[in-house]
Parts: C-alpha cells; sequence; structure tokens
C-alpha cells in the first residue's frame, strides 16, 4: 500500500515538504504538526481553494505575509499597499471592486504577488541567516516565523483540505 504522501508528489510538493509528510501517518496528523505555513499555504491554493475559502486563503496569506514586512526597507510601502488591497478586497469585495473599478484586479494581483514575495522574502532572510551563523539563534527565529504563519493558517483552517 503506498503511503498517502505519494498525491504530494504528483501535485508537485517540493521535495523537503514530500519527506517530511513521508513521516506522517496521515494529512490530518500533517496538519496539526506542520511548522511550515508556506507548505500549508501551497496545499490551500493547490487543493482547497474555492469560491467560499479564496477570501480566507488571502487572509492568511495576508497575515503570513505581514510577518515578513520587517525585512522591508523603511522607506518601501508598496508590499504593505499591496497587503492592504488584498485584505480590503477580503473583507468587502463587491465593494472594493466597485470603488477600484478596471484596477482591481491589477490590485488583487499586485497583493498576491506582494504576499508571495514577502514570503519569499522571509524564507530568503531565514535561509541567508541560517548559513550564516549555521543554525544559530537566527535559524531558531527563521523556524518561530514560520511555525508563527503555520498558526495562522491553522486559524482559518483547522483542517486540511482534501488530497
Amino acid at each position: 500500500m503506498k503511503h498517502w504522501s505519494e498525491k504530494l508528489v504528483k501535485l508537485h510538493a517540493c521535495i523537503e515538504a514530500i519527506e517530511w509528510v513521508a513521516t506522517q501517518k496521515s494529512l490530518a496528523i500533517a496538519w496539526k504538526n506542520c511548522e511550515r505555513g508556506d507548505w500549508m499555504l501551497w496545499l490551500l491554493a493547490v487543493k482547497g481553494k474555492t469560491n467560499k475559502t479564496h477570501r480566507r486563503i488571502v487572509t492568511a496569506a495576508c497575515q503570513c505575509a505581514r510577518l515578513a514586512l520587517r525585512f522591508v526597507p523603511a522607506n518601501e510601502v508598496r508590499p504593505l499597499k499591496a497587503i492592504e488591497a488584498a485584505e480590503a478586497w477580503t473583507e468587502n469585495p463587491t465593494q472594493t471592486m466597485a470603488a477600484w473599478a478596471a484596477g482591481a484586479a491589477e490590485a488583487a494581483r499586485a497583493a498576491a504577488r506582494a504576499a508571495e514575495a514577502a514570503g519569499a522574502a522571509a524564507r530568503a532572510a531565514r535561509a541567508a541567516a541560517e548559513a550564516a551563523w549555521a543554525a544559530g539563534a537566527a535559524g531558531a527565529a527563521g523556524a518561530a516565523e514560520d511555525k508563527k504563519c503555520a498558526d495562522i493558517v491553522r486559524k482559518y483552517f483547522p483542517a486540511a483540505p482534501k488530497l
């Protein structure tokens, strides 16, 4: 009998995630134990996104992206503005879209790109810190940020999406 994680291989999950989930007895247990919010958001985007859940996924992603704003230079406001635009959309998509008219779609795409970029910046900063300090205090801080993001995702999605 194949392990349930084989489904993630077919979805082209990253090797690190596949190796980790192979140690978990079930998706439910993996979801509960996971300390990588980026993996969880990826799975939600691939398997859990419906019209009903899309706004919750974006909300969780924005909260995770906010964790990375400390890596953005103080004079660079675009990532924060993009996150705020996405958050405004999650609060009231109809009003937001009407107010932004034709620019709404671009603002939402920019917000999604900013959330991804902020997450990537956090991961890059974490990787750089881990390399520089060989998994010392900075590596622990990066892992703590990952766990915070995972906890945010579980706040909005207590259960994993169906594979």
